[in-house]
């Protein structure tokens, strides 16, 4: 379907759930990126979903927070999230994310057709 968005916006929110992704899994893991049309609601769902070590449910609620970040200092600012989350709001849309620690975590993008 057609969907109108900035590109180099929604780059910049797939890079940084690639990285996010990528430091999750460490050395080994898969990162697995799907795509829905849904009709009925007339929306692009895009899925990340990566076998890493999750995130606990009491930061769940703060990950989309500027500067928050359970990185040292030396390997993030603690925006990507924050920055991903207003450019998909931007763009009318909604990313939401699921996780077991331990196990995995999925980000979920919708985007209105």
């Amino acid at each position: 379907p057609d969907i109108l968005f900035d590109i180099n916006k929604i780059k910049q929110v797939f890079l940084n759930l690639f990285m996010n992704s990528v430091h999750a899994i460490g050395e080994s893991g898969a990162i697995t990126v799907s795509t829905f049309h849904d009709d009925g609601d007339e929306v692009v769902r895009v899925v990340f979903e990566d076998s890493g070590t999750g995130i606990p449910d009491e930061l769940e609620g703060k990950i989309f927070d500027p500067f928050f970040s359970t990185k040292s200092s030396t390997e993030g600012t603690g925006l990507g999230l924050s920055v991903s989350y207003g450019i998909i709001r931007d763009h009318d849309g909604d990313i939401r994310v699921e996780s077991e620690v331990g196990s995995w975590t999925r980000f979920i993008i919708t985007i209105p057709c």
